[in-house]
């Protein structure tokens, strides 16, 4: 609603345009009135809805979120409540997010799930990463990628596709660029061609792998894809009915370590961010151990990767040497 400009000073009003101004002041108070009220109902309905997801695993005492310090979240998608399964699924999608509030940039690096990785602090060797947390939970797998990778993450998002799906529907559908032609499910895509897709057809797009060439690789770009276009969408919401059935959407199929105030100042203090995400994969070599299919990262590839995200982080590079030999900060 775009606000009556007010007249120049000393100009005079019939007692007309008085009557005209007093009305027109009396519905705006109203509006503001109803919109306060509307307003803090969805505060508090978010606040209702991150307290049933929200899940101290892994946190540490002190937050880098409120800080402005550069930080790392893990976000994880699993196909748990998607296709009709209810056991704890395998995180198939995982990948790091490092935040820089000071460049204003955000990185999202995908791990690839047959990743072969020893699960940390456990007796789990020679295991997939997405293996972590339906074994050992949340915190191990947060640790896990953070020894891997050899930087600080202390926060984590986890949300099944099925709930990718309704927040996709939710703020009116993503709209992408699509990195190949495919038919998938309720995928139809072009390459080049730009698609609006609902989140039914955003999750065939994200998922679909036996066509690209590039195998999960592929996959993960398009995973990314969905991603950023779901952030820019959501940054640029501002109808609060839109607003509250995102959050309807998030019950049941989100959960997080971020508490509510963190969720707040990263969507008020590092939105200018969601227009500068950059994109990076860990790459690894395809190798086939007792008949399991493994992806096995080099370790040169391991510590271009983890400087990259260091420098993110604003923390000093290490050498190949060094990464094996230090524990991920903060644990």
């Amino acid at each position: 609603m775009q606000n009556t400009p007010l007249p120049p000073r000393g100009r005079t009003f019939a007692p007309r345009r008085h009557r005209r101004l007093r009305v027109f002041l009396l519905v705006l108070s109203c509006l503001l009135i109803v919109g306060g009220v509307w307003g803090w109902r969805a505060w508090h309905a978010a606040q209702r809805t991150f307290s049933q997801t929200y899940q101290a695993a892994g946190r540490p005492s002190d937050t880098a979120i409120t800080s402005g310090k550069p930080f790392a979240i893990l976000l994880l998608g699993t196909d748990t409540g998607a296709l009709g399964r209810h056991q704890v699924g395998r995180t198939d999608t995982m990948i790091v997010a490092t935040i820089n509030p000071k460049k204003q940039t955000a990185t999202l690096t995908s791990i690839p799930r047959d990743t072969l990785v020893d699960i940390y602090g456990s007796q789990q060797d020679d295991e997939k990463i997405n293996a972590a947390y339906p074994l050992y939970g949340a915190t191990t797998t947060l640790k896990t990628v953070s020894h891997l990778v050899n930087v600080p993450i202390h926060y984590y998002v986890l949300l099944n596709m099925g709930g990718l799906e309704k927040m996709i529907d939710a703020v009116g559908g993503v709209t992408v660029d699509p990195l190949l032609t495919f038919h998938y499910e309720q995928a139809n895509v072009t390459k080049g061609t730009k698609i609006h897709l609902n989140g039914a057809s955003a999750l065939a797009y994200s998922r679909m792998r036996d066509q690209d060439p590039l195998g999960d690789y592929g996959r993960q770009a398009r995973q990314r894809q969905i991603i950023k276009a779901l952030v820019l969408k959501e940054a640029s919401l501002s109808s609060l009915v839109r607003y509250q059935t995102v959050l309807k959407s998030l019950s049941h199929n989100l959960q997080t370590n971020l508490t509510f105030d963190d969720l707040m100042w990263l969507r008020t203090k590092d939105g200018h961010t969601s227009r500068h995400i950059k994109s990076a994969t860990l790459q690894g070599e395809s190798a086939t151990i007792n008949g399991i299919d493994y992806q096995i990262a080099p370790q040169s590839e391991i510590t271009a990767v983890s400087n990259q995200l260091r420098q993110e982080l604003d923390l000093p590079a290490v050498n190949a040497f060094e990464t094996d030999a230090l524990e991920p900060a903060g644990f």
